[in-house]
């Protein structure tokens, strides 16, 4: 998207600075049984089973109807798929009991109340979404947006994005 503002003339070119990348995790309600996670196949059964699923819109939500699609379960799921209104976190959705396993970025669910993360989707399936920033090309302060971005960008917020799920870009 940032690439795109820059080809239109909203950005700046050569202001694109990427910040955090972030995974997909899986989420259930607190104190339930976490499924097995850890291989692609483990994962695939543990929707198989699962009473309902969500996930979040947007790239990540993409992806993984995808997924479903390739590994053959599109239409096996279909009827206990459960899509969050606008502004409703899959977590919430976990937490309430009305969504058995949820996936959304780990960001967003690891603080959410009433859910335990179970863990990330296996390297093999894990889909990363990766979180830039740019200076608007009609900023009057353009030189601190600069700055505000570069560090942002910088190995100084590191640990900072780790304790909230993400990962240095």
């Amino acid at each position: 998207v940032i690439d795109q503002l820059i080809a239109e003339g909203h950005a700046l070119a050569g202001s694109r600075i990427d910040l955090v990348r972030s995974g997909v995790a899986i989420a259930v309600r607190s104190g339930a049984p976490r499924p097995d996670i850890g291989s692609e196949d483990a994962v695939r059964n543990a929707v198989r089973h699962a009473r309902s699923v969500s996930y979040s819109t947007g790239p990540s939500g993409d992806y993984l109807a995808k997924l479903f699609e390739r590994w053959g379960l599109a239409d096996e799921i279909a009827s206990r798929i459960v899509k969050p209104a606008p502004g409703i976190p899959v977590g919430k959705l976990v937490a309430e009991g009305s969504v058995e396993l949820g996936f959304q970025q780990l960001s967003e669910l690891m603080f959410l109340p009433g859910i335990d993360v179970a863990g990330p989707l296996p390297p093999a399936i894990q889909h990363v979404t990766t979180f830039s920033g740019a200076v608007c090309a009609t900023s009057s302060r353009a030189d601190e947006a600069r700055r505000l971005l570069a560090y942002l960008g910088s190995p100084r917020t590191a640990e900072v994005k780790r304790r909230n799920g993400m990962e240095p870009a």
